[in-house]
């Protein structure tokens, strides 16, 4: 056993986020494991490039409200307490509403060769807004 009792909180990289996000690593996978495990932090607007996963992603909002988009346009909007499964290769992004903070555990499993996350071009303004609108109401 293993007893962690800190984790510091990173800023996440911009060239892969519009926004502040904020990152605490829970679980780096090391051989054979590979489970990637993170609470992550958004500040209202904030939201992730376009990516995908290899063997796709799990998450659960612990706080706030998430709108999660993929590229034939389907938009959800996701509470606290709620689950949203991205399935393996599928382009997605996922951020914070307009208003709201929001935070989430992202759990991904890996592809042997890291996270298997292919990151991808930032999410307009203009996709953000229209997925703001899909959901509003």
């Amino acid at each position: 056993m293993e007893h962690i009792t800190e984790t510091p909180t990173l800023k996440a990289p911009a060239e892969r986020f519009t926004g502040d996000v904020y990152l605490n690593m829970i679980s780096t996978p090391t051989e054979p494991a590979r489970l990637a495990a993170a609470l992550v932090r958004f500040t209202p607007g904030a939201r992730t490039n376009w990516h995908a996963h290899a063997l796709g992603q799990v998450l659960h909002v612990t706080d706030g409200v998430r709108l999660v988009g993929t590229r034939d346009g389907k938009v959800v909007r996701v509470s606290a307490g709620e689950t949203v499964r991205c399935p393996a290769a599928e382009e997605h992004w996922h951020g914070a509403t307009g208003t709201t903070l929001m935070a989430h555990f992202a759990l991904v499993v890996g592809d042997g060769s890291g996270d298997g996350t292919t990151w991808l071009e930032p999410v307009t303004d203009d996709e953000y807004a229209a997925a703001l609108a899909a959901v509003a109401g």
